[in-house]
């Protein structure tokens, strides 16, 4: 049987670009192993990228078939293809932009070519037990510069990694919060301190709520929608 390790990988960055974080965990069946880190200004993509490096830095060389599990369509897409095409390109992007994270993408380059890997594209915060612990990392390291990291065996790590399966309610919310987003605003909403706003445009939203803790704000649809969710604000909902 051929051996396998499984990692599970996850940026984070906390205003896009902002302060930042990786998380990574790695097993082989009988040991776990964690890793992450922080930059203080950079971006998610740049932190889901920067995961996936030391990931296979860490395994490198490894004769075991390596599985990845990422919620980056970023990280997948470009490993397993944009990459050769940038490559060819000379590092410019067919729009004749320089590639984002080059650096990056070039560390990562000869990882790809030294390790068997299988990419497994997942579903953000849905409930798989790995990732949700790369999530809690990445978003700790991102905010508090830190975090405790587990180094040790499996039986006593306290997380079933070999589940990965995923709640399909919270898959669907997903799906639908996301297609919601893409739909032009009628208005935007802000409750800061209790105080009910209704905003023409998110930036005079964003304007309002950045940065305020317990701050809520959401976009509406139709004065309908803008009515209810006014409601819901003014109620403490």
């Amino acid at each position: 049987m051929t051996a396998t390790i499984t990692i599970f990988t996850d940026g984070a960055a906390k205003g896009n670009p902002g302060r930042g974080g990786y998380g990574v965990v790695i097993t082989d069946g009988k040991t776990v192993t964690e890793l992450g880190g922080h930059k203080t200004r950079t971006t998610n993509n740049e932190m889901e990228l920067m995961a996936v490096v030391k990931a296979l830095e860490h395994v490198s060389g490894t004769k075991a078939t390596v599985h990845i599990y990422t919620d980056s369509k970023y990280v997948v897409e470009g490993a397993t293809g944009w990459v050769y095409g940038w490559v060819q390109n000379g590092w410019q992007t067919k729009a004749k932009t320089d590639v984002a994270n080059k650096e990056l993408w070039q560390a990562l380059l000869p990882l790809l070519k030294t390790t068997t890997i299988e990419w497994h594209k997942v579903p953000g915060h849905v409930g798989i037990v790995g990732n949700e612990r790369v999530d809690d990392i990445a978003s700790t390291m991102a905010e508090k510069g830190t975090y405790t990291l587990y180094t040790g065996p499996q039986r006593a790590y306290g997380h079933d990694l070999s589940d990965t399966s995923y709640d399909d309610t919270k898959k669907q919310d997903r799906s639908d919060a996301r297609k919601r987003q893409a739909l032009k605003a009628y208005s935007h909403i802000s409750r800061v301190d209790g105080v009910v706003k209704i905003h023409t445009t998110w930036a005079e939203c964003e304007a309002r709520v950045k940065g305020v803790k317990g701050a809520r704000f959401q976009k509406t649809l139709s004065r309908e929608d803008e009515h209810t969710v006014r409601a819901k604000y003014e109620a403490g909902e």
